[in-house]
């Protein structure tokens, strides 16, 4: 529940260079770091293990880059936007830095599903004009496997222009498709060698985005 005594402060900022290797859950302590190291007012939550009240965006695949990526640190009293920004900057690593700062209303929707819609752009390991989309994709949850169609998370097209590749995931309540799949599915269906060498979100929307 949304506590209206608390400011939430939304910090925008990069998942870049190596630290695109992370796995989620160091992205997380990492940007934590920063919060204690910036000296922010950050709320704790109440019960037998205190914790501090932030919430992050939706997550990236190991060696998936983001901007702008976003978490929500819950703070106990007001702090300009701009002082924070800089507390911040100067609190973390040049590959998580943060770019910009401001403060959402704390009955907003969580972070994490605050933007269901992820733009995605790749490069390759050999030039490309066209990919060709399965049908659908197989993968393995907690240890069952599951085939999920394409069409019920792909938005439109996967636009291919320069020899890079754009395309738009919707995250759904049951579940989401994961990019690196995706694409590693395009890229098995080319059956040539073709490989992904780098892949950024580079945007998160609540509703998808015009073509």
């Amino acid at each position: 529940m949304a506590d209206p005594s608390l400011f939430r402060l939304r910090v925008v900022f990069g998942k870049t260079g190596r630290l695109a290797m992370l796995s989620h859950l160091e992205v997380a302590r990492s940007l934590e770091r920063a919060v204690r190291r910036a000296h922010l007012p950050y709320a704790v939550s109440q019960g037998f293990s205190p914790h501090m009240r932030i919430g992050f965006g939706a997550a990236l695949p190991v060696g998936v880059g983001g901007m702008p990526e976003f978490y929500d640190v819950f703070l106990t009293c007001w702090v300009d936007p701009e002082e924070a920004l800089s507390a911040l900057q100067k609190a973390s690593p040049e590959d998580l830095m943060p770019v910009s700062c401001g403060y959402v209303e704390a009955s907003a929707p969580a972070a994490s599903v605050a933007c269901p819609f992820s733009t995605y752009e790749a490069r390759f390991n050999q030039p490309i004009d066209t990919l060709v989309v399965p049908e659908t994709i197989t993968v393995i949850r907690k240890k069952k496997e599951k085939i999920l169609p394409v069409t019920e998370y792909l938005q439109g097209d996967i636009e291919v222009k320069n020899g890079m590749a754009r395309f738009t995931l919707e995250a759904k309540p049951t579940g989401s498709l994961r990019p690196d799949k995706l694409l590693a599915a395009c890229c098995e269906q080319a059956g040539n060698g073709l490989a992904v060498t780098e892949l950024v979100r580079v945007a998160q929307t609540v509703l998808p985005p015009t073509r």
